[in-house]
């Protein structure tokens, strides 16, 4: 790798670090497109390189922080962790046979329905839970 090419992996892992932490997007929002479009990357190649990337602990620091701040239900990411790790054995063998442009058009959608949603149809947030600063449990639950 050259040094251009070092900078420009830096500055995409940098971004996408710092917006996963800021916001809680998953680093492929970033990544994907970055890679694809600086680097010049093919859709699978891209969207094979940012799940690898998954495979470290690469959010650690900022779910500690989290954590510690009472933030992270432990069932629901557990719950959750399952069905992706399932749901991605899956998902991988779609796009494995999905043409190449099909699915950059598919993720370009995703990303597009999604910001539509969040801008103009977004409900009000729900309560969030009471916490002390001293501990990383919650102290209570709303009831949903």
């Amino acid at each position: 790798m050259d040094t251009q090419t070092i900078i420009i992996l830096l500055l995409i892992g940098l971004a996408a670090g710092t917006l996963s932490g800021v916001v809680g997007i998953g680093g492929g929002i970033i990544i994907v497109p970055a890679l694809v479009y600086f680097l010049g990357f093919s859709q699978r190649m891209a969207q094979g390189t940012s799940l690898a990337i998954l495979l470290l602990p690469i959010g650690l620091l900022a779910v500690i922080q989290f954590y510690k701040a009472g933030y992270v239900d432990v069932k629901v990411t557990a719950t959750i962790a399952i069905a992706f790790f399932i749901g991605s054995y899956f998902g991988s063998k779609i796009a494995l046979t999905v043409p190449q442009e099909v699915l950059k058009k598919i993720f370009a959608i995703l990303l597009l329905v999604v910001a539509v949603k969040m801008l103009f149809f977004d409900k009000s947030p729900k309560t969030e839970k009471n916490t002390s600063i001293n501990s990383p449990f919650p102290t209570s639950q709303p009831e949903t």
